[in-house]
């Protein structure tokens, strides 16, 4: 039988069980669990919302949105959020998951750093944002109530979340720094990481080999 937390029903399929080890396998414990607050309280502002949508397919998009700050699956040459978007489409397709789906679901977790544009998507796509949204910069806050917050947070704590979210964010973007061009992520480098230089689009324009 499944668990439940604050009335949400973790997926208990062979793909949601493997999905759950593998990234306890790779990820801390603070990602671990803060990728299970972002189905939680992504499945709270669907079921507020009155949305529709695939379980399954929203756990896989948590659990794996932040893959590409571990040490197995972060790679230096792209987004940290194409990662783990490019593992779990290999993940769902492995388990028969392809097509549409496959592609919902890396979707979801390659936009859910930009802002209010996967809210307009299928609600996957816009459920991984709203859980990032609410445990990482507090927006829904008080969409969940006191009641459910709490039993999310007694089932997956986050203690000095605030100060190790952001350590973690730093320690897995600090060698690919061109990759936070126009993303909400040079905010981390710019703040900790010494030396880091922010990229500007009026720049990019100005300096390109266009005559005028």
């Amino acid at each position: 039988m499944s668990d439940s937390i604050a009335g949400v029903q973790i997926p208990d399929s062979t793909l949601a069980r493997e999905a759950t080890e593998l990234v306890r396998d790779v990820a801390s414990p603070l990602l671990f669990d803060h990728s299970r607050r972002v189905f939680l309280f992504g499945s709270l502002r669907g079921r507020e919302q009155g949305l529709r949508f695939d379980p399954e397919l929203l756990y896989v998009g948590a659990m794996f949105h932040d893959l590409g700050l571990t040490d197995r699956f972060r790679r230096a040459d792209q987004r940290f959020e194409i990662d783990g978007a490019d593992e779990a489409r290999r993940f769902l397709q492995s388990h028969g998951v392809t097509g549409e789906p496959a592609d919902r679901v890396w979707t979801a977790i390659a936009l859910h750093t930009t802002p209010e544009i996967p809210l307009h998507m299928a609600p996957e796509v816009a459920l991984v944002t709203r859980g990032v949204e609410l445990d990482v910069l507090g927006i829904g806050y008080h969409a969940v109530s006191d009641e459910q917050r709490a039993a999310v947070t007694a089932a997956h704590p986050r203690p000095d979340f605030k100060n190790r979210i952001l350590a973690a964010f730093t320690d897995g973007i600090k060698d690919r720094p061109e990759t936070t061009f126009g993303n909400v992520k040079a905010d981390v480098l710019a703040h900790f990481e010494p030396g880091f230089v922010r990229g500007d689009f009026v720049e990019v324009i100005k300096d390109s080999d266009w005559p005028e």
